[in-house]
């Protein structure tokens, strides 16, 4: 059942107010790295309900009249047409997109930079095409020894090599497409620069998860854990706040163990102690604060981990993963004391499935009703399962027909006859262009089509893979799912049909 566990409201004022405290706190210039994802951060919004996926950007526009964005990309990614897996773009392209969204929202956009660059063709085709777009672009390069070599680093031949991003406000937020991008390595750069300017400026990190001020074993941190199991994070206690302050905060292993080395950066490059005592002192974020229901939020998170089991699962089955990160998130689930039992929707589907003989989706709704969906010659069987949550929600009888066959058949026949189709069942998105249909002349079908918006937050499994037509159309609709690693045929290659 879905319940509000996060002040959405209060955490844009109290995130806002501490980067503000912030920039005074450096003299008016602060170099923000920003972690995570900015305008679709559905995982925040998953484990932390009420938390908006846009809540970050929509913070950063409390403070759009003082901030500029610089995105980063590594130029390795650009040549290697890296993806992001929950948007099915490269980086490259996701740039574009981040540009566009941040202008759309009022929100200025400095310039892209190239890290890592050394001259790969696609990151001088992508230079090439930036210029040409009127954006500015700069040039990062590796340097020999990172992260360990300090008197190279902190050096002309280090930072002094990359090329100085011009900006022009106090707040700089350092973004990028994905992990792995250089963000922090920009940010000290730019320190770097600065101080040879004779600029005083800071730098800080802004970073979601893990949340600083809950217990490491709290569920909405495991979650974090299983969300990343493919980068190896691992939450840990932070050594350096316990000893400075004899305080437990949470924080993650590779800004533990990177710390001492920025630490020192940050006194070379400044001239004068680091400003930070721990890897939690570099961060801003107040997310912990704005929990307003700890049990809601635990058992959002416990949900969320199941889904990582799953997703995981299903990389594993599309070879795209060797099977690690399913072990990883099972060890985790042992940790947070669940198992896919928990998941209400699994069993729902699982039966269904064995007494159909056929493959179902379990469909949990909002308020907690149950309802599944079998296959059959019409429609799949997550379509079916659509059907009869929107029959729930809209209050109408199981036996009341929403849309007829007149209008089903057609598109049937369109499907086979002259798309070449060889799956006559509809999907989700045939489904409800059917519904939207009927709607203009049946008044049952018109209030099932008004009720879709009540699908949010629902909970759906599949006893097979669906195909990405379903699962773009669950996403939309909001709604959360998991799959068996199991293909609904035994053919090698697995389409969108």
């Amino acid at each position: 059942m879905y319940k509000v566990a996060f002040d959405n409201n209060l955490y844009i004022k109290m995130q806002s107010e501490k980067i503000k405290e912030r920039i005074a706190h450096f003299g008016g210039k602060l170099y923000l790295e920003f972690g995570g994802k900015l305008f679709d951060d559905y995982h925040a919004s998953r484990v932390l309900p009420g938390f908006e996926p846009d809540s970050k950007v929509r913070m950063l526009s409390e403070l759009k009249d003082d901030a500029e964005v610089v995105i980063v990309i590594n130029a390795d990614d650009i040549e290697k047409n890296k993806e992001r897996g929950d948007l099915s773009i490269t980086y490259d392209q996701d740039v574009l997109r981040l540009i566009d969204a941040f202008r759309g929202i009022g929100l200025f956009v400095g310039s892209v930079v190239l890290t890592r660059y050394k001259e790969q063709a696609s990151a001088m085709h992508f230079e090439s095409r930036l210029h040409d777009l009127g954006i500015r672009v700069y040039r990062h390069y590796s340097i020999p020894g990172y992260p360990a070599d300090l008197d190279t680093i902190v050096s002309d031949n280090g930072y002094g090599k990359n090329d100085y991003i011009e900006t022009e406000r106090n707040l700089v937020v350092i973004t990028a497409p994905g992990p792995g991008s250089g963000k922090m390595a920009t940010c000290l750069s730019q320190l770097y620069h600065d101080h040879k300017r004779g600029l005083r400026s800071g730098y800080a990190k802004f970073e979601t998860f893990p949340i600083w001020n809950i217990p490491l074993s709290h569920p909405v941190n495991i979650a974090y854990e299983a969300a990343t199991a493919d980068l190896n994070d691992v939450n840990m206690i932070d050594p350096y706040h316990l000893e400075a302050y004899g305080q437990t905060t949470v924080n993650y292993n590779r800004d533990v163990e990177i710390f001492p080395v920025v630490s020192a950066m940050l006194k070379l490059v400044s001239g004068e102690e680091c400003p930070y005592k721990s890897p939690t002192d570099m961060g801003v974020n107040m997310a912990g604060y704005c929990i307003i229901d700890d049990e809601a939020a635990r058992n959002a998170s416990e949900d969320e981990i199941i889904r990582r089991y799953y997703a995981a699962l299903i990389d594993q089955r599309r070879g795209k993963s060797d099977g690690s990160e399913v072990l990883k998130i099972k060890l985790l689930m042992n940790k947070a004391g669940i198992t896919t039992d928990k998941r209400s929707c699994i069993k729902a589907a699982l039966d269904k499935a064995e007494s159909t003989g056929a493959p179902a989706v379990g469909w949990e709704l909002p308020n907690g009703t149950i309802v599944t969906g079998k296959t059959s010659s019409l429609m799949g069987a997550v379509s079916a399962a659509l059907i009869n949550a929107l029959k729930v929600v809209s209050r109408i009888p199981d036996d009341i027909q929403l849309i007829s066959e007149d209008i089903l058949a057609p598109v049937q026949d369109l499907k086979v006859n002259y798309l070449g189709n060889h799956n006559p069942r509809l999907h989700t998105d045939e489904v409800l262009i059917a519904l939207a249909i009927s709607a203009q002349t049946n008044p049952v079908a018109k209030r099932a089509f008004k009720s879709i918006g009540k699908l949010k937050n629902s909970e759906v499994h599949s006893t097979v893979i669906l195909s990405q037509v379903d699962e773009n159309v669950l996403k939309k609709l909001g709604c959360h799912l998991t799959c068996e690693p199991v293909y609904q045929t035994k053919k090698l290659f697995h389409g969108s049909n």
